[in-house]
């Protein structure tokens, strides 16, 4: 079970180690990477010794926004192995800024030996480096590979196929970002900002938000862009562009926030003249006075469907709104996709849906297909 938390906190990996331990789970705490004033070379030691001193199994060094650089990567790979008293870690990079594979080949050379990888079309851009391509250079570098490519090879044809038919984009190496390092938004939530800004007709004034959203995360202390602080971070940047002022408005989540309900490190970090700011208003006071119910899982199932609701069951409509969870169920099972792995039933497939012709007669020796628009005639072969 791998382990986050949006502060890198010792607190927060405790409790949630723990429950893995508890559950016969075994836990790898992410030690999540980003780039500001706090996040120092002495920082990552400090995290490194503390995650290394719970019980876990793994530790893995973990980039979700892509935005390590190779020399950065070097650095940093050998201050947590210096501090992670022999625990093995894994490295886990994203390709955003088009240095991932790059960051991967550097990791392995400072002694890392587990390289998360993904299977092309779903590898590279915003997602984790190709597979293929780190196992490749790898083995030119001298290193050995410890995975069976050949059994994974026929998953990229396939999913290809899958992504040409639904109109879905693959994945392609990316260009180098500079910017990616300012605001540090995903790749993602970027396009969510365009959305929000397009709802009142802003779209134009991007840029404007993603530089906004740079401040934003200054004042409140920098905190790394992931799950949900990144949201909040972007969601109160978009805010501010469209109010034209600065804070007037806030969102309940930015409230809570300030009230540190998501990490200590925020109130005692960040701004305290914006803190300050953000609870100068009635919401905040009615949210400060609010106690966040705490309902046991028999309470949940009771509410959620009763006695009889199965575990699967309980935790989609636990995580998902009910809405999410219909839509699911009214699009059915998925289609039986045709691919390159089943030839003569693409063959026929393609063939059936042209509309140039009205028969096709396909024959070769032992073989015979024949293709009519309408019922054939009932003495038919």
């Amino acid at each position: 079970m791998r382990i986050s938390d949006p502060w890198n906190d010792y607190e927060g990996w405790k409790k949630r180690v723990a429950a893995a331990n508890d559950a016969g789970l075994k836990p790898i705490v992410n030690l999540i990477y980003s780039v500001s004033p706090r996040h120092s070379d002495e920082y990552y030691a400090e995290r490194t010794k503390q995650a290394a001193s719970l019980p876990v199994w793994r530790l893995c060094f973990k980039d979700p926004g892509g935005l390590l650089t190779p020399e950065r990567t070097a650095r940093l790979s050998k201050i947590m192995q210096e501090n992670a008293g022999g625990i093995p870690i894994e490295f886990h990079t994203h390709c955003t800024t088009g240095l991932g594979p790059l960051c991967a080949l550097e990791a392995i050379k400072t002694g890392l030996n587990y390289i998360n990888c993904a299977i092309p079309p779903l590898s590279d851009g915003p997602s984790n480096p190709n597979l293929f391509n780190v196992a490749k250079n790898a083995r030119a570098l001298g290193y050995e590979t410890d995975i069976d490519e050949e059994i994974l090879r026929p998953i990229t044809p396939h999913f290809e196929a899958i992504a040409r038919q639904e109109g879905f984009p693959m994945g392609r190496p990316a260009p180098y970002l500079e910017a990616q390092y300012q605001h540090q938004v995903p790749g993602g939530m970027i396009s969510n900002l365009k959305h929000q800004l397009s709802l009142v007709g802003l779209e134009d004034r991007l840029e404007e938000a993603l530089e906004e959203t740079r401040q934003v995360r200054a004042e409140l202390a920098y905190p790394v862009m992931v799950t949900p602080l990144s949201q909040f971070v972007g969601s109160q940047a978009v805010i501010n562009v469209v109010v034209g002022e600065r804070y007037k408005e806030v969102t309940d989540q930015i409230i809570n926030y300030a009230l540190g309900r998501y990490g200590r490190e925020a109130v005692e970090e960040m701004d305290q003249d914006i803190r300050a700011k953000i609870l100068d208003r009635p919401r905040a006071k009615q949210l400060a006075d609010l106690e966040f119910p705490d309902p046991s899982i028999d309470e949940m199932r009771q509410k959620l469907g009763g006695p009889s609701l199965s575990d699967e069951e309980l935790l989609l409509r636990w995580l998902y709104p009910t809405e999410a969870l219909d839509a699911m169920r009214a699009a059915g099972t998925p289609p039986d996709y045709v691919t390159e792995g089943k030839p003569m039933i693409r063959f026929v497939a393609e063939l059936s849906g042209r509309r140039d012709c009205s028969r096709i007669h396909v024959e070769k020796p032992g073989f015979l297909l024949r293709m009519e628009k309408g019922a054939l005639p009932a003495a038919a072969e």
